[in-house]
């Protein structure tokens, strides 16, 4: 199983940035799928997930409103779109794959067996 992030870039706040997860999973509707992220000097943190069906999506209260988590089930890959960025929202952004059911999700860190390398994004002021 392979987890590939992208997308990640330096932003001033206020900006944009769409991360993506490129899935190696079979199936892929079978695979509830998160994002987390990690500052530097601090522990790794939920950010959003969507389960398999992807009629099911959750957000941390940091982020909500300015988050949006989506899947593309024929592209295997999922995304997070991040606007109105804030320098409070540098970190590197892990994505996360767990085999349940289509209507599951999952929210922390060890529900999740299956992890990307990561990608950095950093909001300057």
């Amino acid at each position: 199983v392979q987890l590939q992030a992208s997308g990640g870039g330096a932003v001033q706040a206020g900006g944009s940035l769409r991360l993506s997860c490129a899935a190696s999973l079979r199936p892929f509707s079978h695979h509830a799928m998160g994002w987390f992220r990690q500052a530097p000097g601090e522990g790794r943190e939920f950010v959003a997930a969507i389960s398999g069906s992807a009629d099911i999506s959750r957000y941390a209260d940091s982020v909500k409103g300015r988050f949006t988590i989506s899947r593309d089930s024929p592209k295997n890959a999922i995304y997070l779109q991040m606007n109105n960025l804030k320098p409070e929202d540098t970190a590197v952004y892990y994505c996360a794959a767990q085999w349940t059911s289509s209507t599951r999700i999952v929210l922390t860190t060890p529900g999740y067996k299956y992890w990307g390398q990561g990608t950095l994004v950093t909001v300057s002021s």
